[in-house]
C-alpha cells in the first residue's frame, strides 16, 4: 500500500477542508480523468483497490496514472481505552481530496469502456465524481 518513505512529523492535526482544488484540477497525462466533486479523505486502501481495478480492466491496452498520494497520517486510539494519555498511534494514511481534483487518469480505451471502468472506481471511493476528457 501507498505510504510516504519519510515524514518530518509522525502525527498531524486534522486540518480543515475549504475551497476547491487549484492544483491537479486538469487532465495532464492521459486522455480521460476522474474528477472529484466532493471533499473527502481517501485512504491508501481505497487508492490501492482502485489501482487494482484499473490495472485489471485495461489489461495491456492502456495506461493509468494515480494523481493522488496518501501523505497525511491518521491516528486512532485502541478500543475501550479511557480518554487522555496522549494521541493514539498512526493507523493509516489518507490523501486529502477537494472538489475539482483529478484522482486518476487513463488512456488507450474507448469512451464507453472508460466510463464503465470509472463508474466501478467511483463505487470504491464513495464520493461523487465525473469523467472529464483532456482539453
Amino acid at each position: 500500500m501507498l505510504a510516504p518513505k519519510k515524514v518530518k512529523y509522525r502525527k498531524q492535526q486534522k486540518g480543515s477542508f475549504k475551497g476547491i482544488a487549484t492544483a491537479g484540477s486538469c487532465v495532464s497525462f492521459g486522455e480521460w480523468g476522474l474528477k472529484s466533486l466532493q471533499t473527502k479523505w481517501i485512504t491508501a486502501r481505497q487508492i490501492e483497490a482502485c489501482r487494482v481495478l484499473l490495472v485489471r480492466s485495461i489489461r495491456k491496452g492502456g495506461k493509468i496514472w494515480l494523481r493522488i498520494f496518501p501523505d497525511k497520517p491518521i491516528t486512532k486510539k485502541p478500543a475501550e481505552t479511557r480518554m487522555g494519555k496522549g494521541k493514539g498511534p498512526v493507523e493509516g494514511w489518507v490523501a486529502k481530496v477537494l472538489p475539482g481534483r483529478v484522482l486518476f487518469e487513463i488512456e488507450g480505451l474507448s469512451e464507453d469502456a472508460v466510463k464503465d471502468v470509472f463508474r466501478k472506481v467511483t463505487h470504491k471511493l464513495g464520493i461523487k465524481t465525473k469523467v472529464v476528457p483532456r482539453h
